[in-house]
């Protein structure tokens, strides 16, 4: 099914938060570990991406439950699953695992459900997160020119990535949360070579994150300049999730609305978090929200990020079968 001619049609929906759905389950140290990993010498508590390994059922359920809400577009459980990531639970060398078995569970989730309503074929994107370390910034305060982490260590973690989603079966590749876009160029530059190596045509999403009121992302990049910065990839589309509710998130919308060639993506928090770190926007406040990126022909692709259930997607996929897409000129874009 052509991608680029469904998201010219209409608008399709991302899914919503994993992690908050996964904290429902109220899930314990055993939980996590199961039997394969009853000796591991490392806390696995929170490690919702090992779950794709030890609480298959859990995880695929929750694929089925958005999809199930309207969701066109699943994200694999893998934010957190590159060897940078993973170096904090002492399992580095289960990544492409990770990455293999959460692909082929969304991608197992989408085809039950496009069996079942071929009219509306489901997707795959294999989520790509940021990774806990920046390329742009110091963390030790005292060595500003210090860097946790370099250029060519991140390429290889995500080209590691890539290469245990692919082959589990995704349809996208979503590298989202972009909180420094040097690491984003890293991914990027890891994935388009993987792809070559491979002879592989998969679309590439890229979603960044606006830290706060000032519109910049953490490594200081306003949405245009962010844009900038990653055009000489050609990608499906470009867009915007997490840290902000929707309605904060609408400003930057339009800058890349207005500015972008590719398709437009957004995936807002269910607001801003409260003082215990939860999401207090129910579905019906955060669509209504929603509702005025689609009046204004923002989006081409929405869906939900922190905070977000089944129920906020239900609401927001009614919204957006009403809804035309942006339009875009196509011909500038490369599937």
């Amino acid at each position: 099914m052509n991608l680029k001619k469904i998201l010219k049609d209409r608008i399709l929906v991302l899914d919503g938060a994993m992690g908050t759905m996964i904290q429902k389950h109220k899930l314990e140290e055993k939980d996590y570990r199961g039997e394969r990993f009853e000796d591991h010498p490392h806390p696995l508590q929170g490690n919702n991406d090992l779950l794709s390994i030890t609480q298959p059922d859990i995880i695929k359920e929750i694929h089925k439950a958005y999809f199930a809400a309207g969701a066109d577009i699943a994200e694999t459980n893998t934010f957190c699953s590159t060897t940078i990531a993973q170096s904090d639970y002492h399992l580095e060398e289960l990544v492409y695992e990770l990455n293999y078995q959460s692909a082929k569970l969304a991608k197992e989730a989408a085809r039950e459900f496009t069996e079942k309503e071929p009219h509306k074929p489901r997707f795959v994107a294999g989520s790509i997160g940021p990774t806990n370390k920046t390329a742009s910034i110091s963390p030790d305060v005292n060595d500003p020119g210090y860097r946790g982490v370099s250029f060519d260590e991140l390429t290889t973690a995500y080209k590691e990535q890539a290469k245990g989603l692919i082959d589990g079966g995704v349809d996208l590749l979503l590298i989202e949360t972009v909180f420094d876009t040097l690491n984003a160029k890293a991914a990027l530059f890891g994935v388009t070579e993987l792809l070559e190596e491979l002879n592989c045509d998969i679309p590439l999403m890229v979603s960044g994150t606006i830290t706060d009121a000032s519109g910049r992302t953490l490594s200081g990049q306003t949405a245009n300049a962010f844009l900038v910065s990653i055009g000489h990839i050609p990608l499906l589309s470009v867009g915007l999730n997490c840290a902000l509710g929707a309605s904060q998130l609408r400003p930057y919308l339009q800058v890349l609305s207005r500015e972008s060639d590719s398709f437009v993506s957004a995936h807002p928090n269910a607001g801003l978090p409260n003082e215990f770190g939860e999401y207090d926007e129910t579905p019906e406040m955060m669509a209504e929200q929603i509702e005025e990126f689609l009046k204004e022909g923002l989006v081409n692709i929405v869906g939900g990020c922190c905070g977000t259930t089944p129920a906020h997607i239900k609401k927001i996929s009614e919204l957006a079968a009403k809804y035309s897409p942006r339009q875009v000129v196509l011909e500038k874009i490369i599937v």
